[in-house]
């Protein structure tokens, strides 16, 4: 006699409920956001788990591993909150992201990374958003040279010269250097209007639009006149020795080997470099190959050197911006660029 096996029922994922209660000293608008928005966002990252919100009791309920992943959202919203730092819908985006991602966060949590502030100006507070860009800023603080290497929008030089401001205005170096080449992007100074002066103007205007982020935009005509701040083509770098300066080196893709060089070979003593570009915008003309590209290869190793590399999830722009660069990334595997 046969017997026909009888199919148990698949066993369901185990279900937890996990209750938060926010303090009374924290309006629920702070942690739900305006008509709900935060609250959307996490109910977005988080479609399986049903969460509820009753009087300043919030409960989520729903797989175990996603219970948790909520529940120290919260924790970090409310460590967020509790250093008068208001959250925003991006903000919340983010730790999702970085808790999701957290096994290679090295015990960093949202909350260190989006409370650690950089500078301060006029009501605005300049800080790293993601896991990677607070690595960028520590290692600028732990190393002489640092490279931010990484597509558009990811910070690489915002951040830098924010670090810059920072070190002049607490009297750890004496001066900014800032400097890109004087490559263009398709184009040819050449055949703009004016003087030399006039014509690299428009090219280094980025630096000064940033300055002006930090600075009170009064007084900085008179550190640029006092030569307290430089702002210059690479060029101007050769022959000198840059001592007491936080010097920062912008569009590096665009250095040919030899210029790498010159310009790493400036560094003085008490001062500090740090490197930005993206080997995926090289404009140099055809067959000359980059000195940020190179010089991965030669100074890999080498102690006091550190290589920051940022990624499409670091971009801190419109969110299309990210899309776009992972876009092009993909394009450029398929046709082996």
């Amino acid at each position: 006699m046969t017997q026909t096996p009888t199919h148990q029922p698949a066993a369901r994922a185990a279900e937890a409920t996990a209750r938060f209660t926010v303090p009374a000293k924290h309006p629920m608008v702070t942690v739900l956001g305006s008509g709900d928005a935060l609250l959307r966002v996490i109910e977005q990252a988080f479609p399986a788990t049903d969460i509820h919100v009753r009087g300043n009791e919030i409960s989520a309920t729903g797989d175990e591993a996603e219970v948790q992943l909520v529940q120290r959202l919260f924790d970090e919203m409310m460590l967020v909150l509790r250093t008068g730092q208001p959250l925003t819908e991006d903000a919340v985006e983010r730790s999702i992201a970085m808790l999701r991602g957290s096994e290679g966060s090295g015990g960093t949590s949202p909350a260190q990374v989006l409370t650690q502030n950089i500078l301060s100006n006029r009501g605005k507070t300049i800080r790293p958003k993601t896991l990677n860009q607070k690595r960028y800023v520590d290692a600028i603080d732990q190393h002489t040279i640092v490279f931010g290497i990484g597509p558009a929008g990811t910070g690489k030089t915002y951040l830098a010269m924010a670090k810059a401001v920072q070190a002049l205005q607490s009297k750890r170096v004496n001066r900014i250097i800032l400097t890109r080449p004087a490559v263009e992007a398709g184009e040819r100074l050449g055949f703009l209007p004016g003087t030399l002066y006039e014509k690299i103007d428009p090219y280094l205007r980025p630096l000064y639009d940033a300055l002006h982020d930090m600075l009170d935009p009064d007084s900085i005509p008179r550190l640029l006149s006092a030569g307290t701040i430089e702002v210059a083509p690479l060029a101007y770098m050769r022959g000198r020795t840059l001592n007491d300066a936080f010097i920062i080196l912008d569009e590096a893709q665009n250095t040919n080997p030899e210029q790498m060089k010159m310009f790493l070979t400036r560094l003085g003593f008490e001062s500090k470099i740090v490197i930005t570009g993206d080997v995926t915008q090289v404009d140099l003309p055809g067959g000359t190959k980059s000195g940020l590209r190179q010089v991965q290869e030669i100074l890999d190793g080498v102690d006091d050197v550190h290589f920051s590399r940022l990624t499409s999830q670091d971009v801190v722009r419109h969110k299309l911006v990210g899309r776009i660069v992972d876009a092009y990334e993909r394009f450029d595997d398929r046709n082996g660029k």
